[in-house]
């Protein structure tokens, strides 16, 4: 059925544009794209449900300070330029389909559940926060994240878990924006497909690095390499 009102939409915007109906054709189009998708794109200007969850998100991430207005303007803009230089992403301010993704706001999914670009965040943050570890433990770490996206605890998105606020010291450091390590990028996709060398932790931390008391309070439920594992 969608395919069929798409198929309508182009012959009445193409209509449009031979006759010179500006105001049919400006209807036409905007219609076209509203029924493409969901979650599109929004930028500067943009209105409506998807730029409200756009800040919902942003701001639970905390790069959004403003209100959820449902209205793209300059503090939206700014939040979105912000996440996407924190991800390593095309910075220009603008929500797109990639953005979107990273945002946990995509609908595009493997059989995994997770998007391609979920899993290449998964494996930059391995990268980043286990390089140097052993193969196990660059998996670990992977893990460690998704078991926090299954648990009641944490976000319920890949995203929401890597962004949350003083979850992840790497995504503010220079590690960040290193080259992410074939390891890690393996390591992400046995970390999905279901291998869990911690057996279910969902923090973890360097002893040598970490003075936290609260954390050092976790039981540890495994050591592998640099790392103590946590429930």
């Amino acid at each position: 059925m969608k395919g069929i009102i798409k198929k309508v939409l182009i012959v009445a915007l193409s209509v449009s544009l031979a006759v010179g109906t500006g105001a049919l054709a400006g209807a036409a189009y905007k219609t076209l794209f509203e029924a493409e998708s969901e979650y599109a794109l929004s930028r500067f200007g943009s209105t409506g449900s998807e730029v409200r969850a756009i800040q919902t998100k942003l701001k639970s991430l905390g790069f959004y300070k403003g209100s959820l207005d449902g209205i793209y303007g300059s503090q939206t803009k700014n939040a979105v330029y912000s996440f996407q230089r924190s991800c390593g992403i095309t910075a220009d301010g603008i929500a797109g389909p990639q953005t979107l993704l990273y945002l946990g706001l995509g609908s595009s999914t493997g059989k995994s559940g997770f998007t391609n670009d979920e899993i290449n965040l998964l494996a930059k943050v391995i990268s980043a926060e286990a390089r140097g570890e052993s193969y196990e433990g660059q998996v670990a770490v992977g893990a460690v994240i998704l078991n926090r996206v299954a648990h009641p605890s944490f976000p319920d998105t890949l995203s929401g878990v890597v962004y949350q606020k003083g979850a992840f010291s790497c995504v503010n450091d220079s590690n960040w924006y290193q080259p992410v390590a074939e390891s890690a990028k393996r390591a992400a996709r046995d970390a999905i497909n279901g291998w869990d060398p911690t057996g279910g932790a969902i923090y973890y931390y360097n002893p040598a690095k970490t003075s936290n008391a609260w954390m050092r309070s976790r039981k540890v439920v495994r050591v592998i390499g640099n790392h103590y594992f946590c429930i």
